[in-house]
């Protein structure tokens, strides 16, 4: 008994080693259907994706002059504040510079509340471009029996790529 115990582990390792070998045949016969998308091209050549830069610069167009106009007042000042720095009282040196310092604050705070507004904006559009295009992709991989749709990839074949199907399908 002890000797027939002792051979069911082998037996065992030799059954399962045997199962093993025919799995990768069987796998073989099911070959996986892989897609690839490029999501840079979805977020910068769909109609979606165009319409809403349209929208956002025109929504951010005022804030924007406004911006600019304030870095030229801030440029002009500091042009004229140098330019008037050798006939000026150590009072009124002191005065300007002061106000220079607080123009340079204040352009420098509106520039970073319109970069982080513009950065918040265009994060919404690409999560509604990004949202639709999901669904899509979606529906073409179970349309056309796709078992992984890849997102991002050092490198993927062009046979692979269905973004131009995506494109096509958003832009309808």
């Amino acid at each position: 008994m002890n000797t027939a115990s002792a051979n069911l582990p082998k037996s065992l390792a030799a059954l399962a080693l045997c199962w093993s070998s025919l799995l990768p045949v069987h796998a073989q016969a099911q070959e996986s259907k892989i897609a690839w998308i490029s999501s840079e091209r979805i977020y910068n050549e769909s109609k979606m994706a165009k319409q809403a830069s349209a929208r956002l610069a025109e929504e951010f167009r005022s804030r924007e002059k406004a911006v600019q106009e304030l870095g030229t007042r801030f440029k002009a000042a500091n042009e004229a504040l140098e330019k008037d720095m050798p006939t000026l009282s150590e009072a009124d040196r002191t005065k300007r510079q002061r106000e220079l310092f607080e123009l340079d604050k204040e352009l420098q705070r509106r520039q970073r509340e319109f970069r982080e507004d513009v950065t918040q904006r265009s994060n919404e559009e690409r999560s509604a471009i990004a949202e639709k295009a999901n669904s899509i992709i979606q529906q073409l991989a179970h349309t056309e029996g796709y078992d992984v749709v890849l997102q991002e990839a050092l490198w993927a074949s062009p046979r692979i790529d269905i973004t131009d199907k995506v494109l096509k399908a958003l832009d309808k």
